[in-house]
């Protein structure tokens, strides 16, 4: 909230740097996940959240590199979940308000399919649909940055062990782990990027699937 209020306080026709970043920010949600998967009506619709859950997402992630803090907020398994069920609460809603009777329906019997075939299908399409989508959200944004977490304390504490508790030559070893420590700092920033806009990007995918005519 602090970045966008500076950013944006004084806006000018001709941006500062920092107001520049946050109106490349909002354009990177906006067009390139909630205009280009949903459209200009409902991408409008659904932008708010949209854009909240990708920025809530990159600053938690940066956490983890942010020293004297050194994990990110979403290896903590209570954040990528609260945002999994809002992702899946956006889901629901979208296709309730799209499709009031037809939703649940047509999300757990498929038209098409021969009705002998539900008592195969429907359990299918309910874990896949109701119960894996959360849990596959919050899983994969809470492993990726968990695994970085633990590369990062691996190669800082060897580096730590190295410097001032090995013995003569296994010093050295140190500025090998120190280089790869900051090397793999660099990448987390990589992940924390790339892993907001997946999360977003996933959200606005299921808000799209929730908004499908055959729903």
């Amino acid at each position: 909230m602090l970045v966008f209020w500076i950013g944006t306080r004084r806006m000018k026709v001709v941006p500062t740097r920092l107001q520049s970043l946050v109106e490349m920010g909002l354009d990177l949600v906006r067009v390139n996940i909630a205009e280009d998967l949903l459209g200009k009506k409902d991408g409008q619709r659904f932008l708010p959240l949209i854009t909240t859950i990708f920025f809530m997402v990159l600053f938690m992630n940066f956490t983890g590199v942010i020293p004297f803090l050194n994990i990110a907020g979403t290896a903590v398994i209570g954040t990528p979940l609260v945002l999994g069920l809002v992702a899946y609460g956006a889901f629901i809603y979208a296709g309730v308000k799209k499709s009031p009777s037809k939703f649940f329906r047509n999300s757990l019997f498929p038209p098409g399919v021969p009705p002998a075939l539900y008592i195969i299908v429907t359990p299918i399409e309910f874990i896949s649909t109701f119960v894996i989508r959360p849990i596959t959200l919050t899983l994969r944004l809470l492993m990726n940055m968990v695994v970085g977490h633990l590369l990062l304390v691996l190669f800082f504490a060897a580096t730590q062990f190295f410097f001032f508790t090995a013995d003569g030559g296994f010093k050295a070893f140190g500025i090998g782990t120190l280089a790869f420590g900051l090397a793999f700092t660099l990448f987390e920033l990589l992940v924390a990027v790339l892993q907001a806009y997946v999360f977003a990007l996933l959200t606005a995918v299921y808000i799209q699937l929730a908004l499908a005519e055959e729903h």
